[in-house]
């Protein structure tokens, strides 16, 4: 009997061991494929200078409210071809400058209940580093939970010059000094 309580005790003990990681795994949620929209157009201008990205990666720890998140420069989509070859040679040097990153903090992340059907409205502020220039940005993000399925969506303005881009004066006038960046995914458990 004392070898089937020693037994017993030891799967306890194995069972506690590995709650904390196991409880945080569940409370990490992640896509490798977010929408990334942005939005260069000079509102004057009667061409569109935009791209969409369907590869971004986001990861939100819920316990601790960090979030962090990635795109690949090249993976950004434009209409026209030529376009597509200047953003990434000319503006954004997508070689020397592989990928655009955000980390921060929801920073009221206890009104998110990841377990609860509802809208949830919140602030992020974090670093978002593109073209090798790290600034700090503070935006609001709303996290939608329904049927056990989590979304999350952001909006900002971000300025071309704070990053060091460089737009040339025979191109300025189709481009926006701001770029409005759109950020859209569906999230599941991290495994």
């Amino acid at each position: 009997m004392s070898v089937l309580r020693k037994s017993a005790s030891l799967l306890l003990l194995a069972v506690i061991a590995l709650a904390p990681a196991v409880l945080s795994a569940q409370q990490r949620y992640y896509t490798r494929d977010a929408k990334v929209y942005f939005d260069a157009t000079n509102k004057n201008s009667p061409e569109r200078v935009d791209a969409t990205s369907k590869s971004g990666t986001l990861v939100i720890d819920a316990a601790s409210g960090r979030v962090e998140s990635a795109v690949l420069v090249k993976g950004f989509l434009f209409e026209k071809a030529l376009m597509q070859e200047h953003f990434n040679e000319n503006y954004m040097e997508s070689s020397k400058f592989p990928k655009a990153t955000f980390k921060g903090q929801i920073t009221d992340a206890s009104k998110v209940s990841f377990n609860k059907d509802g809208v949830y409205k919140t602030e992020i502020a974090g670093d978002l580093s593109i073209h090798g220039v790290s600034k700090p940005v503070k935006t609001t993000a709303t996290i939608t939970v329904k049927g056990g399925k989590i979304s999350a969506s952001t909006n900002f303005n971000v300025g071309l010059a704070d990053y060091g881009i460089d737009i040339p004066s025979l191109v300025a006038d189709k481009l926006a000094k701001e770029a409005r960046l759109t950020i859209d995914a569906n999230l599941e458990p991290m495994k």
